[in-house]
Order: structure tokens, then C-alpha cells, then sequence
């Protein structure tokens, strides 16, 4: 990924679940969904891909629904300002680990609901994403997370696979009083060419 390898600590496959305590369960993550971020996704490298190339000069950036955190290990080697955030479980120690792997520092991390609001993130010139809007809520409350910790003249990314949502969060994000564009994702990172990377600013 740009230019450097990575070693990710994953999960095997999609089978694999793991709650002993019921913490996923009392979060709302299901058994089915509790695997989708331990992962590796072709729309994740995408994301990644881009952050290897993308302008960091001065910019305090966030990742959510962050999962391994491919994106934030990429931008951690650029030695960028970066802070994870995902509200599953595992996620934070995975984050952990495949920092470790790669020999980069502890990279910043928070668990957090996008429903929460009050989560004491701070404000960001850029926040990140790479498939995150796979329930039907999810447009509407990362609309509202991301206008809470955008800074005014910040910056939002959000890669996709093409889910139904999109056209929610767009709407929801125009409602918020952001403009937008897209661009199919590039061939040249990953493993496809499927999907998009959305970009918002601020009106």
C-alpha cells in the first residue's frame, strides 16, 4: 500500500464469532455481523489507498468503524495526526496488535457509538470511513457523528461497495449542510474496482 507492505491480523473468515461475556450482544451487534470488522475488505484497501496519497499536512484526522484499521496504520506510517474509532469490541486490541506487526507506535483509539452524543472526540479536518453504512440506521447517525466532529472547514470520506444507503447518507449529509462528489474507486489498490469514495465539505 503505497509502496509499503503490511502485516494484518485478521480474523479467518466470516464464520468465526466470539462473545463470552455478551458484550457485542448488550452493543446490538449480532452474531452475523459481529466477523464484518476483523476482516480485510477490497473497499477498506481502496480507502487505505488513498490515505497512502492524500495532503495530511496540519490535519487532525479520524477514522470510523475503523475495524483493523488498515487506513490508520497507513496514515500512521505518514506520521499523521490519527485517531481510530469503532464501537466493537475487539477492535481497539486488533488495532493493537497489527500496530505492533508493523512496527508503528500505539495509534490513538476511541470506542465509540455514532448514537452517542456525548462523546468527547473533539473536532477533526478530516474523518474517514470505508463501508460503514451496511444497517439501515446507520445513515442517519453518522450524518449526525460526523457533523458533531467535523471541524467547519473539515473534510469527510467515505468509501462505499456500492450498498442502497448511500443515497440516505448523501441526502442526510446535504441536509447538514454539506456539498458533495464521488469518483469510482481506483484499480490500482485492493482487489477490484468495485465502489466509490464519497467526499463532503461544508457549504
Amino acid at each position: 500500500m503505497g509502496g509499503d507492505d503490511y502485516r494484518i491480523r485478521s480474523l479467518r473468515d466470516r464464520q468465526q464469532y466470539w462473545d463470552p461475556d455478551g458484550e457485542a450482544e448488550r452493543a446490538g451487534i449480532s452474531s452475523a455481523s459481529w466477523p464484518l470488522f476483523g476482516l480485510v475488505w477490497p473497499i477498506g484497501l481502496q480507502l487505505a489507498g488513498e490515505m497512502s496519497r492524500f495532503e495530511l499536512a496540519g490535519k487532525r484526522i479520524l477514522e470510523v468503524g475503523c475495524g483493523l484499521g488498515l487506513s490508520s496504520l497507513v496514515l500512521s506510517r505518514r506520521k499523521a495526526d490519527i485517531t481510530a474509532s469503532d464501537y466493537h469490541p475487539l477492535a481497539g486490541e486488533f488495532l493493537r496488535i497489527n500496530a505492533e506487526l508493523n512496527d508503528l507506535p500505539p495509534i490513538a483509539y476511541r470506542r465509540a457509538s455514532w448514537a452517542d452524543a456525548d462523546v468527547d472526540l473533539g473536532l477533526f479536518d478530516l474523518i474517514v470511513g470505508s463501508d460503514v453504512l451496511y444497517e439501515r440506521d446507520h445513515p442517519g447517525v453518522l450524518a449526525e457523528f460526523v457533523a458533531r466532529h467535523a471541524a467547519p472547514d473539515g473534510q469527510v470520506m467515505v468509501a462505499d461497495p456500492g450498498r442502497s444507503q448511500c443515497g440516505r447518507f448523501i441526502a442526510e449529509m446535504r441536509s447538514a449542510g454539506y456539498r458533495n462528489g464521488e469518483r469510482r474507486a481506483r484499480a490500482d489498490e485492493g482487489k477490484g474496482n468495485s465502489g466509490r469514495i464519497m467526499s463532503f465539505t461544508r457549504d
